[in-house]
């Protein structure tokens, strides 16, 4: 690599002049922490440890409810009694596609007489609210969710207020049969031979 000496410039600019400024700076201050390094080192300073943040508590989480084991007693007790007085499970097993809707009209008209009869003979029912449906009712903070469900744009907490739309249901008393010791809960209806 060969340096053409005569290109250098003859004429010190403010540019240059402040470069070789810099350059001579940065050179001085070398030295200097040069020589400092040579004298007794400085105490070294441990830094304070920081103390760690205690963590939040943490919330305590919901309780998760016990689920209560469910026999099927009480539920095939039921349906055989919704058997007996209205062939309800006859009527829903059946295929309807044959069927006109005049036919089976007629014949749902029968398993509702005996389902009625049979949920009157066995329960009583009594409405969870006492207003009229399609009126307007405000519920106060505290309302047991259990009988009312919120639907709808659902914001905030309670009073709501909104339109009855289901009065809801609720039994007061059930008065199902004693089951025999050994009854085999599972027939629903017997088969019938005709001798």
């Amino acid at each position: 690599m060969n340096f053409d000496f005569t290109a250098l410039p003859t004429t010190l600019d403010a540019g240059h002049l402040g470069l070789a400024v810099l350059a001579m700076l940065f050179l001085v201050m070398y030295l200097s922490k040069g020589s400092s390094a040579q004298q007794a080192p400085a105490p070294q300073v441990k830094p304070e440890p920081v103390p760690e943040p205690k963590p939040e508590p943490k919330p305590e989480p919901k309780p998760v409810p016990k689920l209560k084991e469910a026999t099927p007693d009480a539920a095939l007790q039921l349906l055989s009694l919704l058997q007996q007085e209205a062939r309800f499970v006859d009527f829903v097993r059946e295929d309807l596609a044959g069927f006109s809707d005049a036919d089976i009209g007629a014949a749902a008209r029968v398993v509702h007489e005996g389902s009625r009869k049979a949920l009157d003979e066995y329960f009583r029912f009594e409405p969870v609210r006492s207003e009229d449906e399609e009126s307007r009712v405000t519920l106060q903070e505290g309302f047991d969710a259990h009988e009312v469900r919120l639907t709808g744009n659902v914001v905030g907490k309670a009073p709501f207020t909104g339109t009855l739309v289901h009065r809801g249901w609720k039994v007061t008393e059930v008065k199902l049969p004693k089951l025999a010791e050994g009854h085999n809960t599972r027939v629903i209806a017997p088969a019938e031979v005709e001798l």
